[in-house]
């Protein structure tokens, strides 16, 4: 444990350290932002160092033991529609709370594009579907190259039928939806649930769980576009 946590702690100070020495170089260069501003930088990038740390020792301690054991166990009881009941339930809860769904709504909010919670709800059921999807492509063997470019070109299709102020808005959801809360949790039930399937590889069937759930919110928010705004 002790080991986990000296880990988890360099990757932490590695992965910030790197962002708030460059911004305090260019304060003292460049930008000479006002000092309440750059003292509130420190602060947050502070407590932002904390926040990952947690992160991370929370996802590798609990999070990714728990995914792996829930995809391990759903194949064992042969039941199609319980699967799909999970992971259509997994996926949305899993995606609700992800931090950078809750941003994109905020945004999209204060610009007038969303009044309430719609594009969480939109982006969260893409997922999940698409997630769903990828669990049952995984039981067949069904090739995900062809899945991947069903789901991409449908996505590519409907951008013509989509308004250009929405169009943005809608490949941004697929873009935070793949966050720091949503990939461990999905690619840690993915790989347990293709470690109990036999013939079945990580890499080409434990794999490729995110790009295609990505697609879910990019097709749902475009037809929410067409149809809405």
């Amino acid at each position: 444990m002790y080991q986990i946590i000296k880990n988890t702690a360099i990757e932490a100070l590695g992965a910030m350290l790197p962002i708030v020495a460059i911004i305090v170089t260019l304060h003292f260069t460049v930008l000479n932002v006002e000092s309440t501003v750059f003292l509130r930088f420190l602060a947050g990038s502070t407590m932002s160092v904390f926040g990952v740390f947690f992160f991370l020792l929370g996802a590798r301690t609990g999070i990714l033991p728990m995914g792996r054991d829930i995809g391990a166990e759903l194949p064992q009881h042969n039941s199609i529609p319980l699967i799909v009941a999970v992971g259509l339930i997994f996926g949305f809860a899993v995606t609700t709370a992800e931090p950078g769904v809750m941003t994109l709504n905020n945004i999209a909010t204060n610009a007038g594009v969303d009044n309430g919670a719609t594009l969480i709800i939109v982006i969260s059921a893409g997922v999940a579907v698409l997630f769903t999807t990828g669990l049952i492509r995984i039981i067949f063997g069904f090739p995900i190259k062809y899945v991947l470019a069903i789901t991409y070109g449908i996505a590519i299709i409907l951008a013509f039928f989509t308004p250009p102020e929405f169009l943005s808005i809608a490949f941004d959801g697929g873009g935070v939806a793949a966050g720091s809360f949503t990939v461990p949790m999905l690619l840690a039930l993915g790989m347990g649930f293709t470690s109990v399937l036999g013939n079945r590889s990580y890499l080409s069937d434990g794999f490729g769980l995110i790009g295609l759930a990505c697609a879910g919110p990019i097709i749902g928010l475009l037809v929410l576009g067409m149809f809405f705004f």
